[in-house]
C-alpha cells in the first residue's frame, strides 16, 4: 500500500483504534492530497479496517496507554529504530505518550518535520501540582523536538505559551467530523424507528444517550446516580450508552455498579462504529467527563441535532454555547446533572431548539475539512521542496 515516490508522512498513536476511528478519514485525504500516509500504534482488531481505506499500518509493540517506565523506554526504542528504518519525511504523533517518546525519537533518527496534535493537555487547571508539574515538563520537553504543535483547544494554546513553548510552533488546529456522515436526524428516521421498536420504546418517550468507555473518568458514576434519581421520581425516561465496559482498567467502572445500573433501566449496547444510529435514536446527549480535550462523541450528537448537556471544562465548553445548544454543568455533581437532565427531558420544544442550535453550530465550526487543510498546509510549509502541490 506504499506510494513509490510519494513523501511519506507516518502518524503515531498509542491505540489503533484512534488511527481508525479518530484519524481514518484524515489519513485517506492525506493520501488522496499525495502523501504515504502511514499508521503506527499498538496492533489490535481495527487494523483491518485501518488498511480497508489504503492506510498500511506498522505495528510498535511497546505502546501502551498505561503508566510502565520499563515499557515506555522500551516503546521509545522501538520508535527510534522504525523512523530510522522508514526514513518518513514527516513523523505525526498524537495522544499524550506517542508525543513524549516520539517527538524526541523522530529528532534523534533525523526526521526532517516532526509534527504534534495536543488533542487535549494530560493535565489541567483542576488536577493536582504534582501532575501539573510533570506534565509541564513532558510536553515543555517534547516540545522543543517538533517543528509545529497543532493545539485542538485553544485553552491549551495559551498554557503550552504559558510553560514556555514558542508561540511560532503554535497553531490552532480545532477539531471536527465529517459532516456528511452525522447528518440531521431526518436523514435516519428510518434507524431510529427501528431502534426504538427494538427497544421497545414509544416516540413519546425521551431517550438519553452517550457515548464513551465506562471508566470514572467519563463521569459515568454521576450519570448513573442522576439517571437512578429521575427514574425513583417518576420519569420515564431512556438512558443508552454505547461504549464498552472496562472493568480491567484502574478507574473502570466494576461490574456490580454496571449491574446495579441495569437494574435501574440502564441500556448498555457497548462498542459501535455507527453511534450515528444512536444519535438518531436520541432526544438529549449526555457527556459528563471529569477531562476532556475537543470531545468528538459531542460534536457528532450536536451535528445530529441532539441537544448536549456537558460538564463545564475545557473541550464540552469549546462544543456546547451554554444554554443555546446545551446546557453546561459543574464536573463531578450528580445534583447538577439531574437537574439539567429533568430540564430537557420534561421540556421537548426547549430540546427541539437547542437541537437545532447544536446542528446549525456544528456546520459552522465543526468541519473536519479544516483540520485537514489546516494540516496539510504545515506539512507543505515545513517540506516546500518535497510535499506534493
Amino acid at each position: 500500500m506504499s506510494r513509490a515516490g510519494a513523501p511519506m508522512v507516518l502518524h503515531v498513536t498509542t491505540t489503533d483504534i484512534s488511527l481508525e476511528l479518530l484519524l481514518g478519514p484524515q489519513l485517506e485525504a492525506f493520501a488522496a492530497a499525495g502523501w504515504d500516509a502511514i499508521g503506527a500504534s499498538a496492533p489490535g482488531e481495527h487494523v483491518a479496517a485501518l488498511e480497508a481505506r489504503g492506510i498500511r499500518h506498522v505495528p510498535v509493540e511497546h505502546l501502551t496507554r498505561s503508566m510502565d517506565p520499563r515499557a515506555d523506554l522500551r516503546a521509545a526504542r522501538e520508535l527510534y529504530r522504525l523512523f530510522k528504518a522508514l526514513k518518513p519525511d514527516v513523523v505525526h504523533t498524537h495522544n499524550p505518550k506517542p508525543g513524549w517518546l516520539g517527538r524526541p525519537a523522530a529528532r534523534a533518527a533525523r526526521v526532517p518535520a516532526v509534527v504534534n496534535t495536543v488533542h487535549g493537555l494530560y493535565a489541567q487547571p483542576t488536577d493536582g501540582l504534582a501532575l501539573r508539574s510533570v506534565v509541564r515538563v513532558l510536553e515543555r520537553g517534547a516540545a522543543t523536538c517538533s517543528h509545529a504543535e497543532l493545539i485542538q483547544n485553544p485553552e491549551d494554546t495559551a498554557t503550552l505559551a504559558r510553560w514556555g513553548v514558542p508561540e511560532r510552533r503554535l497553531f490552532n488546529l480545532g477539531n471536527g467530523i465529517d459532516l456528511g456522515r452525522f447528518d440531521r436526524r431526518e436523514a435516519m428516521a428510518g434507524e431510529r424507528r427501528e431502534l426504538r421498536a427494538e427497544w421497545g420504546v414509544s416516540d413519546k418517550t425521551p431517550v438519553v444517550v452517550t457515548v464513551g468507555r465506562l471508566v470514572a473518568e467519563k463521569g459515568f458514576r454521576e450519570l448513573f446516580e442522576a439517571h437512578r434519581r429521575l427514574r425513583r421520581s417518576g420519569s420515564n425516561h431512556e438512558l443508552v450508552v454505547v461504549g464498552p465496559t472496562e472493568a480491567g482498567k484502574a478507574d473502570g467502572l466494576t461490574e456490580a455498579e454496571v449491574a446495579e445500573a441495569t437494574a435501574d433501566g440502564l441500556r448498555l449496547v457497548g462498542f459501535s462504529d455507527r453511534p450515528e444510529r444512536y444519535y438518531a435514536a436520541g432526544d438529549v446527549f449526555v457527556l459528563a467527563s471529569h477531562r476532556e480535550g475537543f470531545p468528538r462523541a459531542a460534536m457528532e450528537a450536536s451535528a445530529m441535532g441532539l441537544p448536549v448537556i456537558a460538564t463545564d471544562i475545557r473541550g464540552c465548553r469549546q462544543v456546547v454555547d451554554d444554554d443555546v445548544s446545551g446546557l453546561l454543568v459543574p464536573v463531578n455533581d450528580a445534583a447538577a446533572l439531574e437537574a439539567a437532565l429533568r430540564t430537557l427531558l420534561d421540556d421537548p420544544v426547549r430540546r427541539d431548539v437547542m437541537g437545532q442550535a447544536a446542528a446549525q453550530r456544528a456546520r459552522d465550526r465543526f468541519d473536519q475539512q479544516n483540520q485537514i487543510d489546516l494540516t496539510l498546509e504545515t506539512y507543505r510549509r515545513l517540506l516546500p521542496k518535497r510535499a506534493p502541490s
